[in-house]
């Protein structure tokens, strides 16, 4: 290859690397998705059948994840209609601060649904400051840390537990259905899907959790190089495991680099299906 010719090729490749890495930080990253999943649940009542629930989690407020971005997430969520919404955490991004908190929980607080909206906290809720995140938690009506809410319909109900954080917070999983019946639909919501491998005795039907973003990248035929989990197989999805059924959901922000290839941000759309 002559001189001329190598600089040509070498100028494509470096005009692709930018195209490339201009996508994946300013177009896919804020493609947010709405998808759609059946979920099997166990010991889901009749009356329950095809109930539709939000996930929202990993929003990340704060650099490259704006507040006109997130209002407009919010409305999206909104005009599904949904039975039910879920918040799994990591809200805001910045440590040790509360100005990102401040602004994102007024954001959270206009989501909407006829059986209520549920809410826990992330590691990056506590970084920022676990005071004010427990404060806001707590103001918006949304708080099931460390408890459960139940919901009826019919002749029947399910309950909707939270998880403390995996890494700063206790997780207190049985404590959270500590005046559940036996026979009880228990959902919990737990930020770190990780949280499935921990020592708890309580049957759950099915936890819904984030933290792993999807990995952010997924590259064909191999999958996301870079998980923040223990358990390389929570990457997203619909996963069965030893502890009941699991769902992680791809979220909206980023965390440690703003990109996104092969791995879009979604609103994830739940419906719910019995076990037979």
């Amino acid at each position: 290859m002559d001189r001329r010719r190598f600089l040509k090729t070498l100028g494509w490749g470096g005009a692709a690397a930018m195209l490339a890495g201009g996508y994946t930080v300013f177009i896919e990253r804020n493609l947010v998705q709405m998808n759609h999943y059946r979920i099997p649940v166990p010991a889901l009542p009749k009356a329950f059948e095809n109930f539709r629930m939000v996930h929202l989690t990993d929003l990340h407020l704060g650099f490259l994840v704006s507040k006109s971005f997130l209002k407009g997430v919010v409305n999206k969520a909104n005009n599904l209609k949904p039975d039910a919404i879920v918040c799994t955490g990591d809200y805001v991004h910045d440590r040790n601060s509360t100005q990102e908190i401040d602004t994102v929980w007024p954001i959270l607080m206009k989501l909407k649904a006829q059986y209520g909206v549920y809410s826990v906290l992330g590691n990056h809720d506590h970084w920022a400051d676990t005071k004010r995140s427990l404060y806001w938690l707590h103001r918006s009506g949304q708080n099931v840390r460390h408890t459960n809410k139940a919901i009826y319909k019919g002749k029947g109900r399910i309950l909707i537990g939270g998880a403390g954080d995996f890494w700063e917070d206790a997780l207190n999983i049985d404590q959270c259905f500590s005046s559940s019946d036996e026979g009880d639909c228990k959902i919990l919501l737990a930020h770190n899907p990780d949280s499935m491998d921990t020592d708890f005795k309580t049957p759950i039907s099915l936890t819904l959790s984030g933290h792993t973003h999807g990995g952010q990248v997924s590259i064909p035929f191999y999958g996301p190089p870079i998980l923040p989990v223990n358990n390389k197989q929570y990457s997203s999805g619909f996963i069965e495991t030893k502890k009941g059924n699991l769902f992680i959901s791809k979220g909206i922000g980023w965390a440690i680099y703003p990109v996104r290839f092969n791995c879009y941000p979604e609103i994830a759309i739940l419906e719910l299906i019995a076990v037979s």
